[in-house]
């Protein structure tokens, strides 16, 4: 029956179609349907009440972009494919509690950031994550538009990096993963406000880290 499956089947299960389809072919998927899809809240409440399965869908949906705020958090892919897995079994480990009062989104990222927390706590002592960058993998010599563009990511990336995590976690949130300032504030349990302030200061950390590590001079 679908409400004994075990997290660690469903691990099995949930992960043996592949990892991180693209957003587009998630979309062609649905769209060959022809029909109006759940909503992520009448999904989450689907898995809740007993249809685990439907955690698939939900999984195809997030994926993505569960992926790249874990990637711009760590830099480390292989630890940010952990962290997504990490991330549904919690989702299905904790089902019961999701009261639907909430968009299902700022639910799953409060499980995320958790994940992240822990993650950190686990890598306490181990090599610090600008060292992670330092493993790209090799490659042939870049035309220099290409190298440049390169460059400036990685540079991003270890910016980043030496922002405290709170700060951080608000940029990715808001710059990179689309969220609304009050889906966030709602996430960190704070005010709109706050939270704009916050998104503001980390801007500017991060703009004056870049000029240092590009070699500028920071104002």
């Amino acid at each position: 029956m679908n409400g004994d499956l075990t997290p660690s089947s469903y691990r099995r299960n949930l992960f043996l179609t592949g990892r991180y389809l693209s957003l587009n072919a998630q979309r062609t998927k649905r769209e060959k349907t022809g029909r109006m899809s759940p909503t992520d809240n009448e999904l989450m409440t689907e898995v809740r009440d007993g249809r685990v399965e439907r955690l698939a869908v939900l999984f195809e949906r997030y994926q993505t972009m569960l992926y790249n705020f874990f990637l711009r958090l760590t830099g480390n892919r292989a630890a940010s494919e952990d962290l997504v897995q990490e991330v549904f079994m919690r989702v299905l480990k904790y089902r019961a509690g999701y009261l639907g009062d909430s968009r299902f989104n700022v639910w799953l990222f409060q499980i995320a950031r958790n994940a992240h927390i822990d993650h950190l706590r686990k890598q306490k002592g181990d090599l610090p994550l600008d060292e992670q960058f330092a493993e790209a993998p090799d490659r042939g010599p870049l035309p220099d538009a290409a190298y440049e563009a390169d460059r400036e990511a990685e540079l991003v990336r270890r910016a980043l990096d030496r922002l405290p995590v709170r700060k951080r976690e608000i940029l990715v949130l808001f710059r990179f993963q689309n969220l609304k300032l009050r889906e966030i504030a709602e996430l960190l349990g704070c005010q709109v406000g706050t939270v704009k302030a916050q998104a503001h200061r980390a801007l500017k950390d991060l703009g004056r880290i870049y000029l240092e590590l590009a070699g500028g001079k920071a104002s």
